[in-house]
């Protein structure tokens, strides 16, 4: 497992000391952020869906929760099984919708 190290501390007790190591830092910083907002992007557009009452309107939005879903699992964001449990839970949503 790998353990968090925060390289943007004061401490300096982690700090990178080569500049390759400085590099790969400042990029998981950044990937980190992109990662985070699309895996929020996709939770709200879950917690919308979830929140929909009308067959219609939820039909039109599975497919592409669908897609998100699986862009976070092609991506390493969520593992692949994860997506399939929220994919299988939000279908089993849609159908039991009147």
């Amino acid at each position: 497992m790998h353990s968090k190290i925060n390289f943007c501390s004061t401490d300096n007790k982690h700090m990178a000391n080569t500049k390759n190591a400085k590099k790969a830092a400042r990029q998981a910083v950044k990937r980190r952020l992109h990662n985070r907002y699309y895996a929020k992007t996709t939770r709200n557009a879950i917690r919308v869906f979830r929140a929909t009452d009308a067959k219609g309107e939820a039909s039109g939005m599975i497919n592409k929760l669908a897609s998100m879903i699986d862009k976070l699992a092609k991506r390493n964001i969520i593992h692949d099984n994860k997506a399939s449990n929220l994919k299988s839970k939000l279908m089993k949503r849609l159908n039991s919708l009147n």
